[in-house]
């Protein structure tokens, strides 16, 4: 059996103008994979053009995270959206963040659903097919980062998309493999012994501890770490040293931008 490989990942870009939520520069000196925003829910030109530019002197993969065009309530407040709509959503976000990627000499190497979409998507066909025709219209062989188990993973798999099975660090899950929904109480794991407990589980055991039930399988390339969770990069850090410490080589995964 050979080394396990496992990415690490987190939301970034995620201000506008002279507004910030994380620490990103932090941040990009931890991971290996940047799901970038691309306008709609956050960021802005400066933020991308500059995101692109540090993640490609590191050797970081930018991925595109999308979501609605909602930047009061961050893209996570549901809106009904026709599907039409959401594909053109999605392929004007990829084209904005492709534009950035370009211009630092890579490509968008993935991409990933923000907050609010994403959760329609999964729950909602319609949601998921139109966010997989935007990637399909875009480029048949741009992967999408996403959760396991979940409608929209499968949905995406029997379009023929390639996947990048994704974990969650610092998001609780449910018994049916879930996140538990930001509003409760837990949902969101801020204890970094907790947290790398959680990823060593996810990348020597391929198991996670769940909110309402017992242990359940999760297979995950890319574990996720949000940026905008209380010292994510102090958090980032420790699990990247635990993973490396248990011998799993962190690195990014299934991805175009490096090829």
């Amino acid at each position: 059996m050979g080394t396990r490989v496992i990415s690490l990942n987190t939301d970034i870009g995620e201000g506008y103008g002279p507004w910030r939520i994380a620490d990103d520069a932090a941040l990009l000196k931890v991971v290996t994979d940047a799901n970038l925003a691309c306008g709609f829910h956050a960021s802005d030109p400066d933020i991308m053009r500059t995101t692109c530019d540090v993640a490609a002197s590191r050797d970081i993969t930018v991925g595109a995270q999308v979501g609605y065009g909602d930047l009061r309530g961050f893209g996570r407040r549901f809106i009904e959206v026709d599907p039409t709509s959401i594909t053109n959503d999605v392929l004007y976000q990829l084209g904005a963040l492709n534009a950035f990627t370009v211009a630092a000499g890579r490509q968008t190497g993935y991409l990933k659903i923000h907050g609010a979409l994403y959760h329609a998507a999964v729950a909602r066909p319609d949601y998921a097919d139109a966010v997989i025709r935007a990637i399909k219209l875009y480029d048949s062989n741009l992967p999408m980062m996403c959760q396991p188990g979940t409608s929209l993973f499968d949905a995406a798999t029997s379009a023929g998309l390639r996947t990048i099975a994704e974990g969650y660090v610092d998001r609780a899950y449910t018994a049916e493999g879930l996140l538990v929904p930001r509003s409760i109480s837990g949902s969101v794991i801020t204890d970094i012994d907790e947290c790398v407990a959680r990823a060593l589980k996810l990348a020597l055991e391929n198991r996670i501890d769940t909110f309402d039930g017992p242990p359940i399988e999760v297979v995950a390339e890319s574990l996720c770490i949000h940026s905008d969770s209380p010292g994510a990069p102090e958090l980032a850090r420790a699990v990247r040293d635990a993973l490396e410490g248990a011998g799993v080589t962190v690195a990014a995964l299934g991805t175009r931008a490096n090829a």
